[in-house]
């Protein structure tokens, strides 16, 4: 057994389609399913279950997965101990531009003062590509907002986020009657979606809505004076080019949840990483 079928093997049992694992690895279908069926000629039996839906794993494939799991986790820190200047122990996590913005980067900075071995990479994108990231293993956790699959992630720590609507701070009296809303074009940004609640509440009907696809946009929209947005406070807070931008706290805040992968094997960067954030 070669640490490339496991590593081959893995993607598959995790992204549950050849073809999803052909596109994460970057290999081409034919190769994955020859891999995979010399794996299975090599330990004598079924590893998967071929449907119209992609693959299921047997019982001798739920006990390999287990396996790789460990194994491919214990050769990146075997490298990483034995060679720590060449190999570093590496942290991969997701969040949205938003959650991203001022929190994640002050997490990190502490967390990389006690932890120089390890290499952390942040991945930001929508909601929901992050958590198919996470499904197939190319993250080890995400900080999200709102509901997740429940069944597939877990929480292992939250914290609090306040939020502030910021407008232009000289607008012209129609633009109150009929203001624009720049919001994020991920459908499942909260903020966007507390910002349009915010307008039915206040009875904003006339509304012209302006997306955009980064926070940096939507500030200086603001501050150009295109319209009113939600965003964290800490980014209005962390910034000294908003004085031409007025803000208002808004009552309730965003619950941030940092997820994992149930039932997945953690390596020890991520077990230092959830430590760290439970005694914050």
């Amino acid at each position: 057994m070669e640490s490339q079928d496991l590593r081959i093997f893995k993607c598959v049992a995790e992204t549950k389609s050849l073809s999803k694992a052909a596109e994460v690895l970057g290999y081409v279908q034919p190769h994955i399913s020859q891999r995979i069926k010399n794996l299975e000629e090599e330990l004598g039996t079924k590893l998967l279950i071929r449907t119209n839906r992609g693959v299921t794993l047997t019982n001798e494939g739920e006990a390999l997965f287990n396996y790789a799991q460990r194994i491919l986790l214990l050769m990146e820190e075997a490298k990483a101990e034995v060679n720590p200047n060449k190999f570093k122990r590496s942290l991969i996590i997701g969040a949205s531009q938003t959650v991203s913005a001022t929190k994640v980067p002050s997490l990190f900075s502490s967390f990389l003062k006690e932890h120089r071995d390890i290499e952390v990479k942040i991945k930001t994108d929508r909601k929901q590509v992050l958590q198919e990231m996470l499904s197939y293993g190319e993250i080890d956790g995400l900080f999200l907002s709102g509901t997740y699959n429940e069944a597939q992630f877990e929480t292992v720590y939250h914290y609090a986020e306040k939020m502030v609507l910021i407008s232009p701070l000289y607008e012209a009296p129609e633009e109150k009657d009929q203001p624009t809303l720049l919001i994020n074009s991920d459908g499942n940004c909260i903020y966007r979606n507390r910002l349009l609640e915010f307008s039915k509440e206040h009875h904003l009907h006339k509304a012209n809505i302006m997306e955009f696809d980064s926070l940096e946009a939507i500030l200086q929209g603001v501050r150009d004076g295109l319209g009113m947005s939600v965003v964290p406070a800490s980014v209005v807070k962390s910034r000294g080019d908003m004085k031409s931008i007025e803000y208002q706290e808004l009552s309730e805040d965003v619950h941030i949840d940092f997820v994992v992968k149930k039932g997945k094997q953690r390596s020890q960067s991520l077990k230092k990483f959830i430590h760290f954030l439970e005694s914050l």
